[in-house]
């Protein structure tokens, strides 16, 4: 993981052999020829007929340069003598040995990132109607869920305590074992379980089926940020990611839009022992995105970045020139690099150990989880580790505790304002009448009626967060990731506070559009931070660890907001402003990874 030094293995594709090596047999052949040939491989280089054949290799020193401890690789120029310089001009394209960083740039920015943008932009729209379409359903099926403010607030959080699970067991997976099948997976489990969901008659069974939503979903935050961030070059991650991360406000808007448009007609279907309303149709509507999404990855290819973390550079050459096909139009073979740079950790990694390829599959699998999590609880690691844990608990506190209240508060505005149209009160007193007089009080009929107005000013809230991810994808590279953060979490922080103050449906949807524009910025700016700041062979459990923090302070967010704001109503809003400020400051302690390459 952390080293300085590399080795360049040649993975031009020979002739067919009767019998072929595997990778590793390659790497302990390069090894063992590396200690006592140094000449020949200057002669090979140089185009010695009795060495054309051979894999080349040099191991050789360089300083990590960006405190990381990443291993940023110079570009050589193949059938060079002396690998300790380098010459060659990248932007012509004559060097034909790279690194991830150069390899990646020589494919060029087209058609392949646009398309890999849109369908891994897709899964997070997805991922973000799942979780916030609970806060919409929370009106309408307090009646047939027999709802109560706190069953509601356990409600919210039973998906992120399935989050938490899902989050930490899917992203050591997914370092094991590749980032596009653990997405498709999880797409596929997620979809299914949201449909059984809108099934389920009872409290109980819907519980358990949005723990298992969860449980899907928890694994897919982690795993596609590692994933699309190990397909950007460096010049362009930060706004790359920012752009992605706009992608969970546009899930935000369908999943407000499509509430508005359905939740509201009282379609479906009702009898004595079945119900099939409205709230349940657009839950059933919300499953499709996960669908559609597990179809479109497999179309894509495994991130290049892990192919090579794991050894297997002759695949990751082979991605790039398709890459680079599809971005350039040219053919692959004119893709000007024919050999890669892989690290000397992952050589060592390789050679230490012969694992059987299908006997020990499994055990061979839960030892690299293992060995994973627990490099991330070594120092120097251990200090980014810590510190985005605590960042992740304290922002989701406030994200998710708010976020996933808006719709009701709107709701317990828009009743106290039907029934005293000329006066105003703050968060405080609607809350009393609603619980004491209004529709939640104890023994009265339950109404589900929701009017359209909440659900627009629901729409309004999240909309305003379009603005500022405009914004974050703007100047993410230029300002940088602890601008964003930073400046975010103060002014949310504020607005929580303030939340406290309004006196009115308006001011109320004022401070509530503020605050879900300046945290979605954060937002964006959170997770370009997270996912760059781990290693490679680490960054998804270093993420899923990450999240699981996230989720935890979400679960957190929502019961406490659902147990206090009944009790002691000034509470939340301090306790969320107070959270919010205080994790944004710390994220200065973090190093900075603005348009440095990825570890």
């Amino acid at each position: 993981m952390f080293v300085e030094q590399g080795l360049e293995l040649s993975t031009t594709v020979q002739p067919a052999a009767p019998n072929r090596q595997s990778s590793k047999d390659r790497f302990v052949n390069i090894l063992g020829e590396e200690s006592n040939n140094k000449d020949s491989h200057h002669r090979m280089v140089e185009g010695d007929p009795s060495n054309k054949n051979k894999a080349d290799s040099d191991v050789k020193g360089e300083r990590v340069p960006n405190g990381c401890g990443s291993k940023d690789l110079e570009l050589i120029p193949f059938g060079r003598k002396d690998p300790g310089k380098v010459s060659g001009d990248l932007e012509k394209g004559v060097s034909e040995k790279a690194d991830f960083e150069s390899a990646i740039e020589l494919t060029g920015y087209g058609k392949f990132h646009y398309m890999l943008l849109a369908v891994c932009g897709f899964v997070s729209t997805s991922e973000e109607m799942d979780v916030i379409s609970m806060s919409f359903i929370l009106p309408s099926a307090q009646c047939d869920l027999e709802l109560n403010t706190y069953s509601k607030g356990w409600l919210n959080s039973i998906i992120f305590i399935g989050m938490m699970a899902g989050a930490y067991a899917w992203g050591s997976v997914a370092d094991a074992l590749g980032r596009r099948k653990v997405l498709i997976a999880i797409s596929v489990m997620n979809a299914l379980c949201i449909v059984a969901s809108s099934f389920s008659q009872s409290y109980e069974l819907f519980m358990l089926f949005r723990f298992l939503n969860g449980a899907a979903l928890g694994g897919s935050g982690p795993v596609i940020w590692s994933y699309f961030a190990e397909f950007q070059p460096k010049a362009k991650r930060g706004s790359m990611l920012s752009f992605m991360a706009a992608f969970w406000t546009l899930g935000n808007l369908f999943v407000a839009g499509l509430a508005w448009l359905i939740i509201p007609t009282g379609i479906g279907y009702t009898s004595q022992v079945f119900i099939y309303n409205s709230w349940r149709i657009f839950l059933l509507i919300c499953s499709v995105p996960s669908f559609v999404v597990a179809v479109l990855l497999y179309f894509l290819p495994e991130s290049p970045k892990f192919l090579l973390s794991r050894g297997r550079a002759d695949e990751a050459l082979d991605i790039f020139k398709k890459i680079y096909k599809v971005n350039t139009g040219k053919d692959e073979n004119e893709y000007p690099v024919k050999h890669l740079v892989v690290e000397q950790d992952v050589i060592k990694s390789i050679t230490s150990s012969d694992k059987p390829a299908t006997k020990n599959k499994y055990k061979n699998m839960m030892s690299d989880i293992l060995s994973n999590s627990k490099q991330l609880f070594v120092s120097p690691i251990l200090k980014f580790t810590l510190i985005s844990i605590t960042i992740n608990f304290t922002f989701h506190i406030g994200y998710y505790g708010l976020m996933m209240w808006f719709p009701e508060l709107f709701n317990r505005f828009d009743e106290y304002a039907r029934q005293y149209p000329d006066k105003t009160a703050d968060v405080c007193a609607v809350t009393k009448y609603v619980t004491a007089s209004g529709s939640q009080q104890d023994g009265k009929v339950c109404s589900d009626k929701i009017e359209s107005a909440v659900f627009m000013e629901s729409l309004i809230t999240v909309a305003s967060a379009l603005p500022s991810n405009i914004i974050a994808v703007l100047g993410m590279d230029r300002l940088g990731r602890k601008f964003f953060l930073v400046f975010s979490t103060l002014t949310s922080g504020i607005c929580a506070a303030c939340m406290y103050l309004v006196y009115n449906k308006m001011q109320n949807l004022a401070v509530s559009a503020v605050f879900s524009g300046v945290i979605s910025c954060g937002n964006a700016a959170l997770d370009c931070l997270i996912t760059e700041i781990f290693p490679t062979n680490l960054r998804a459990t270093g993420v899923a660890i990450s999240m699981v923090a996230a989720r935890l302070g979400g679960i957190i967010g929502n019961i406490v907001i659902a147990t206090l704001l009944d009790l002691y109503c000034p509470a939340p809003t301090f306790i969320v402003a107070a959270l919010l400020i205080g994790g944004g400051l710390l994220c200065l302690t973090l190093p900075n990874t603005t348009r440095e390459p990825l570890s």
